[in-house]
């Protein structure tokens, strides 16, 4: 078992940054490749980026490229996802996912398996 703890979400005024923390504990962190998902009011979960259990590999949703990069610390069991100039439509509940390295064939197929853990969320809210 592997349970992901989100951190780091708060309000913040459009244009400005947050940066997320997502901690693992129980199995070998390295051993998943881990993302972010986003769940807006209103709205269904979307994907926004992930990254390789090595960290060199990452993709990232049109929405955010350029704007959110994501990046780990497989010593200190951390996925991290720093987001600058933030839009108003950047608030939701974010939520750290994990999945087992096996099952990723590629990066681009991320979005689309059924993560093997999810955290319980940590809200974003962006005041225009």
């Amino acid at each position: 078992q592997v349970q992901l703890v989100e951190s780091g979400g708060g309000l913040v005024q459009a244009g400005g940054s947050l940066r997320l923390s997502c901690t693992a504990s129980g199995r070998t962190f390295s051993s998943y490749a881990a993302g972010w998902f986003r769940q807006a009011p209103g709205k269904e979960r979307e994907f926004v980026a992930c990254i390789s259990w090595s960290g060199g590999r990452t993709y990232y949703a049109d929405s955010v490229k350029g704007r959110f990069t994501i990046s780990r610390d497989n010593a200190k069991n951390t996925v991290f996802l720093q987001m600058n100039s933030l839009k108003a439509e950047d608030t939701a509940i974010y939520y750290c996912a994990a999945v087992s390295t096996g099952r990723v064939s590629d990066l681009g197929s991320f979005p689309w398996l059924n993560m093997d853990y999810w955290g319980k969320g940590t809200l974003v809210t962006v005041s225009s």
